[in-house]
Order: C-alpha cells, then structure tokens, then sequence
C-alpha cells in the first residue's frame, strides 16, 4: 500500500466520521430516548452514532468508486 492511498483512506475515515456525527447530533432530538447518547458511557446511542459514521464511510467509497 503506497502513502497517498493511506493518506486518502485516512481522509476519507476523517470525513465519514465529520458527517455521521453532524448527522446524529442533528437528528438527536428526534431519536428515541433509548438511542441517545450519555457522555462517557457506553450504550446504544454509541452505536447509533457508529452506524451513521459507517453509513456515510460507505456512502463516500461507493461514490469514489463510481468516479
């Protein structure tokens, strides 16, 4: 693997993890109560905001790939 392709996978993680949280924290308010997040623990809404992270990570790789 050469230094360019890991600097754009770095970027790419950077930015999915950027948009899967705007995205949660701008949906918090509607989510159930069971789907928020607590600070410093770990519980539901974590792997909510995970998910929404991995969402848009697979978002922007199928959109690469599609270029």
């Amino acid at each position: 693997m050469s230094k360019p392709s890991v600097l754009v996978n770095l970027l790419q993680a950077l930015v999915a993890i950027v948009l899967g949280n705007v995205v949660y924290f701008l949906l918090l308010p509607w989510l159930p109560p069971g789907a928020r997040h607590h600070r410093f623990q770990l519980d539901l809404g974590t792997v909510v905001d995970f998910w929404f992270c991995l969402v848009a990570y697979g978002l922007i790789r199928t959109a690469r790939r599609w270029r």
